[in-house]
């Protein structure tokens, strides 16, 4: 609640000082207290098509337990299916094309058994009663030919990214990627267009497309990883263009309503390195200019600083349903979660290693019950263990 400043001005003739308007308090705070009451981060909401009955939602996050097929089994619909309390569940990332796999173990939204797969994790969470939605995600340069099965790896740059990744071959190191042609990007375009309905045929309620963390979208974004020297690099303007044809398309093909963004700006990692402050203003406000107008379901942010200028001015260019995930290097608390939303910070909390490490955290949250801690070394493995034996709390 702000609070009014009453400032006295002294007259050169010695008249009474001229008051502001009177302001009703009363109306004020009672507006103040009906939103604390009435919007919390278990209150209801809308994101274009979806209802939530809560503003709590699973982050999407790498488990790599689909195997070299990337097909969602049993496990994996348990999986999701125990989080169903949760307002939103958003997938792991899930790859639109055979040359968009990032990790061994990754679903995908390409053959027809990756659909069947993801259809029973569906209908098992809808009869949960939850909502999940396919994060659709392109590595572009964050992978190896040993793990997308033989397809060349591209980026929007022929610039390889430092270190090495786990492929089905073991440790490798990034390769240079191919320097995608502007003729090559209609086709990138409709592999995402593709993905994105093979999701909704699948039973999923929408999708968010993956714009974050050093992948496809990202890269042509950053101008470490972006140096192209057509219509698609060089401005900030340039560099958001790509990005605005994907989310255009999607968008186009299955519902403005059904479709999110996830974006992770200065996060500077993979090599996607956004480091000047200008340039960075720049190419998210060209990016949110283009992609505001289409009503989009919801943004979601993934930044250290969430209530900061930076980030809430992107809120404001959005000027649609805003989400925040701010734990990325450290875990998101029930605190923090519950203020992000009381002091309208975002209208919905994206959290990670929280909801791995407890199937009931909305229960959990709700009552201030105590927490299981998750366990980083069962992240990236296979089986059940640290992945459905986290236990619930009993009734």
């Amino acid at each position: 609640m702000r609070r009014g400043r009453c400032r006295l001005r002294a007259k050169s003739d010695d008249r009474p000082p001229v008051l502001p308007e009177p302001v009703d308090l009363t109306d004020r705070l009672t507006r103040y207290f009906q939103k604390e009451v009435s919007v919390n981060l278990f209150s209801p909401l809308t994101l274009g098509d979806l209802q939530l009955p809560n503003r709590l939602v699973m982050a999407p996050l790498t488990r790599i337990r689909s195997g070299q097929s990337g097909v969602p089994g049993e496990l994996v619909a348990l999986h999701y299916t125990q989080r169903a309390t949760l307002g939103l569940i958003v997938s792991e990332g899930t790859y639109p094309s055979h040359a968009g796999q990032g990790f061994p173990g990754q679903p995908g939204l390409v053959e027809p058994e990756q659909l069947a797969g993801w259809q029973a994790v569906t209908d098992s969470v809808h009869a949960a009663g939850g909502r999940i939605v396919a994060q659709v995600m392109h590595a572009g340069r964050v992978t190896h030919e040993a793990t997308t099965g033989g397809y060349r790896v591209v980026g929007p740059s022929a610039i390889a990214i430092t270190g090495s990744t786990r492929t089905y071959d073991g440790k490798q190191d990034f390769p240079v990627p191919h320097a995608l042609t502007a003729e090559e990007l209609p086709g990138i375009i409709e592999d995402f267009v593709r993905a994105s309905k093979n999701a909704i045929a699948a039973g999923f309620d929408g999708v968010e497309l993956h714009g974050a963390n050093g992948y496809l979208l990202h890269e042509f974004l950053s101008p470490a990883s972006n140096v192209r020297g057509d219509s698609f690099g060089g401005s900030p303007e340039n560099r958001a263009r790509f990005v605005i044809d994907v989310v255009t398309a999607v968008a186009a093909a299955i519902g403005a309503g059904k479709v999110g963004l996830r974006i992770s700006p200065e996060h500077n990692i993979q090599d996607a390195l956004e480091t000047d402050a200008d340039d960075l203003a720049a190419t998210y406000g060209a990016l949110l200019g283009g992609i505001a107008p289409l009503g989009l379901a919801y943004l979601s942010v993934l930044h250290a600083d969430p209530a900061g200028e930076f980030v809430q001015h992107l809120r404001a260019r959005f000027g649609g349903n805003f989400l925040v995930n701010s734990g990325f290097g450290v875990i998101t608390s029930r605190y923090e979660a519950l203020a992000l939303v009381r002091d309208d910070v975002a209208d919905a909390v994206v959290v990670g290693r929280a909801a791995i490490a407890n199937p009931d955290l909305l229960r959990r949250w709700q009552e201030d019950l105590p927490v299981n801690e998750p366990n980083p070394l069962t992240y990236y493995a296979d089986g059940a263990r640290g992945y459905t034996d986290y236990p619930a709390l009993a009734s």
